[in-house]
C-alpha cells in the first residue's frame, strides 16, 4: 500500500501524536514508512504539519498534490496545505479555529467558517466541530483521536482498526487510555457515516 497523509494544526492539538500512531500501526502492519514534522513555534499555537508517507518513498516530505489525505485539526491550517492533496483527496476539519493570542488584542473576525466554506468548494471535506464532538469527554484534547478515528472509518486510512487502538493504548497515558479508545470508536462511527 502507498499512501500520503498530511496532518496539521497547531501546537497542543495532538498532531505529532496522530502522526506517530498511523506511523507505527502502518509499520505494525508490515509497512515501509517515512514521516516527517514542521513544527513552528509549536508551544505557543504555532503550525505543526506531519508528513505521513506509508509504502515506497525516496523523502519523508509529501511532494504537492499527492496527499490522499489531510487531517486538519484547524480549519486554516487545511487551506494552509491544500496544496498537498491530490485531485480525489479528502480533507477532514476541526470546524473550530484556534486563534492565535494576537487575536485578543486586534480582533480579526476569524471564526473559521469561511475556511470551511473554501474546502468544501475545492474538494471532498469532512467538517467536524471540535465543541460537539469532544462534550462527552470533557476536553477537546481528545480531537486528535476522534478525527483519527473518522479517518479510519470512512475506510480510506487503508490500516485496520484493532492495529490503531493497540498503538493508542502504547502511547497515551494508562489513565487516558479508556477514554481514548472511545474517543477513536465515536469518531470511527462518524467517519462511518460520512
Amino acid at each position: 500500500m502507498n499512501k500520503d497523509i498530511m496532518l496539521c494544526g497547531v501546537g497542543g492539538q495532538g498532531t505529532v501524536l496522530a502522526s506517530k500512531i498511523i506511523a507505527a500501526a502502518a509499520m505494525s502492519e508490515g509497512s515501509t514508512v517515512h514521516s516527517a514534522e514542521t513544527i513552528g513555534m509549536a508551544q505557543r499555537g504555532g503550525s505543526v504539519t506531519s508528513h505521513v508517507r506509508i509504502g515506497d518513498a525516496y523523502s519523508p516530505l509529501i511532494p504537492l498534490g499527492s496527499a490522499e489525505m489531510i487531517l486538519a485539526f484547524e480549519p486554516a491550517e487545511a487551506v494552509r496545505n491544500l496544496a498537498y492533496m491530490k485531485k480525489d483527496g479528502i480533507v477532514i476539519t476541526n470546524t473550530v479555529p484556534a486563534k492565535p493570542v494576537t487575536e485578543s488584542l486586534a480582533p480579526s473576525g476569524y471564526e473559521g467558517a469561511e475556511m470551511v466554506e473554501y474546502l468544501k468548494n475545492k474538494c471532498e471535506c469532512i467538517a467536524i466541530d471540535a465543541n460537539e464532538v469532544c462534550q462527552k469527554f470533557g476536553s477537546t484534547k481528545f480531537l486528535n483521536i476522534i478525527m483519527l478515528g473518522i479517518a479510519a472509518g470512512t475506510g480510506r486510512l487503508g490500516i485496520d482498526t484493532e492495529t490503531i487502538a493497540e498503538e493508542i493504548k502504547k502511547r497515551v497515558p494508562a489513565k487516558f487510555v479508556e477514554a481514548n479508545i472511545e474517543a477513536f470508536a465515536l469518531g470511527f462511527e462518524i467517519g462511518g457515516e460520512k
